[in-house]
Order: structure tokens, then sequence, then C-alpha cells
């Protein structure tokens, strides 16, 4: 993973929540705070609006369209900024080098989650990233066989820099008062999580796993390119449809994020799309039953394609107002394009939408 990124060093853990965990772990103080993308995974949103207060660790919201955002929520007790290059669900592609000059200009590193793009699509270190994160449960395993999660240590931020990072910079009294970026330079990141996060917290990704993740990578290149050449022809066809109202995809020339998409993820924007039906929350219930090839998971990432309609499944807890800034509104489907023939994909989309008309 270090090499495929770019980075210098990396450590494969449990899950991609075990590797977000053990990165803050290393940089975060009780009462420290990081600024995150607003785009993120619901999981993500949730783990640090909740399960992060537990550790004394605060975020500070910020819109990925707004750069001046990120810049306003900085203070002197931020410690990170946490973003995703495509962010789930709707395939929002973020403008990583202007967030990466406004973390260096606040003298803390960048994280970029790259799950939704691979390396293969996206490789953030190259654009200004200092720590990169995976769910390798999702297209680097690309199977749905198998959990897991990885960091990799770019090897570009300096730890000791005015003491802010006291796990990396200072004696660590259980090494023997080594001071571990010090011993271990450019990847003293990689190694702090792993020494003093991934040993006493413990979320070790099991042999079985990682070797099942090891042999999903190996097609890694193969199953992106077919992805996002698929997801582009089903989103394409989509936004022509008469029962479907909008198509939020990078890929497509006129959707927003487009010229980001050229910029940062030339190859394709990936498998992962939202798109509304005219008929809102009945429609989306019945596509989802309608469909015969498409999988009906919460799961991103598989060889198999996946369709989820949120707001009566993932997001059915939300109040109606929540469940459209989440991006889960009663209209919005979501869709992982697998790697079939793309006229089957197609085909059976046209059959469970024509049974909706």
């Amino acid at each position: 993973m270090a090499a495929l990124e770019g980075g210098t060093a990396a450590l494969a853990v449990a899950s991609g929540h075990a590797a977000q965990m053990l990165a803050f772990h290393t940089l975060m103080k009780p009462g420290d705070e990081f600024v995150a993308s607003k785009k993120l995974y619901g999981g993500s949103i949730n783990q640090f609006n909740h399960s992060f207060k537990n550790f004394g660790w605060n975020v500070v919201w910020a819109d990925p369209d707004d750069i001046s955002s990120f810049e306003q929520a900085v203070s002197p007790r931020t410690k990170a900024i946490f973003i995703e290059s495509l962010a789930n669900p709707g395939g929002v592609v973020t403008d990583i080098e202007a967030i990466s000059k406004v973390a260096k200009r606040a003298g803390v590193p960048l994280i970029v989650d790259n799950t939704l793009a691979s390396p293969y699509l996206c490789r953030p270190i190259e654009h200004g990233a200092d720590i990169v994160i995976h769910s390798l449960t999702k297209f680097l395993g690309g199977h749905g066989n198998s959990m897991g999660g990885v960091l990799v240590d770019a090897g570009s931020f300096d730890w000791s820099r005015e003491g802010r990072y006291p796990m990396l910079s200072e004696p660590r009294p259980e090494y023997g008062g080594m001071v571990l970026h010090e011993t271990f330079g450019n990847f003293a990141f990689a190694i702090a999580a792993r020494v003093l996060g991934l040993r006493d917290l413990g979320p070790a990704i099991s042999p079985m796993n990682a070797f099942l993740i090891l042999t999903g990578i190996e097609t890694l290149p193969l199953r992106m390119q077919r992805h996002s050449d698929n997801a582009l022809k089903a989103a394409s066809w989509l936004a022509d449809h008469e029962a479907v109202a909008w198509v939020s995809y990078a890929g497509l020339p006129g959707d927003r994020h487009h010229q980001l998409q050229q910029k940062y993820l030339p190859k394709g924007a990936g498998a992962v799309f939202t798109f509304g039906l005219k008929g809102g929350y009945d429609a989306g219930v019945a596509l989802v039953k309608n469909v015969e090839l498409f999988s009906h998971l919460a799961n991103i990432g598989d060889t198999r394609s996946l369709i989820i309609h949120p707001a009566s499944t993932t997001h059915r807890q939300l109040t109606d107002a929540q469940k459209v800034v989440a991006g889960a509104g009663p209209d919005v489907v979501r869709l992982s394009v697998g790697i079939e023939d793309i006229d089957d994909i197609i085909a059976d989309l046209d059959q469970a939408l024509a049974k909706g008309l």
C-alpha cells in the first residue's frame, strides 16, 4: 500500500474505522480539535461526532465546496484536517491541493480518505496529503469477502515542529526514552501508529483478511477501470431517463465537479454515485425491489453491482430534514456499479424503472 500510494510506510489494521482511530490517537490529546469535510461517509461522520468525543477529540466541520470554510475552522487547538478524495455517497471530488495549502499554512497534516478512488484513480500524496486512509473492505479487497483498513505515511510532515505532536517528538517512556521522529524520520508516523496505537488498542487485521485483500489488490487496476467505465455509461443512461430527476456523478461533463475529476481522477470518476427519482420515496423503494442483477447492500466496492435507497434503510432513523442534509433525501438512490457487462447493468435498471412507470 505504501508503494501504491507513494508513501514511506503503511500500517494495515482491522477496518477503515480502526485506521482512522489510530491516526487520530497518534495526533490528538483530550481537548484537541480537527477540521473535517462535511461530505464524508456516514460512518465517519458518526465516529467523529460521537465516538471520538469519548476521547476528548472534537471535530469542526467545513464545506469542501467553500475552501475558506477550512481556513475559518482552524484554531490553535487544530491538529489535523480530514477529507475524502472522492466523497461518499455522491461521488463528489474534493480539491485536495487547495485544502492542502490550508493545512500547510496551519502547520497541521492533511489526512485524506482515498477509499472510493483507490490509488489507481487518485494518489492524494501527489497533491499534498500527509496521511492517506483506506477502508480495505471496499475496492482494494474488491470482492465483499474481507474487512480491513490501512493508513499510509507520506513521510512529508515535520512532526517535531513546535512540539505540537508529543507522541512523535518527545521521549517515550515505554521505549526507554526513544523519540520516534528522531529515530524513524520520514516513516515515524506509521511506526507510532503501530507501536503506540495498534499495540495497546489492539485492532489488528486477521491473517485471512490480509490474504484476501492482498489477492484483491492484484486485480485493482483492471477492476477500477471497468468500474469507472461502467459507472460513466450507467450514469449517462440514467441522466436521459424519463423517471430520473438528476444524477450526481463527477464523470459526467455537465457535473459541477467534473473539472476537479479531470484534475484528480483523469482515468475515471469511480463506481459510486447517486441519482434522484421523480417518483420520490416510493419510487426508490420500488426500484430496489425490482432490480434483479443488482444486490441490495449497504456496502460499496464489490465486483458485483450494488444498490440502496438510503432513506428507507441506512438513514431511516433520521428526520426528513436530516436525511436531505446527509444527501439521503427521499428520492435518492445510490449505486456502486460493478464489473458485469454494461449492457446487463443497464438492462436491469431499465426493466426495474419500467415497472415503476
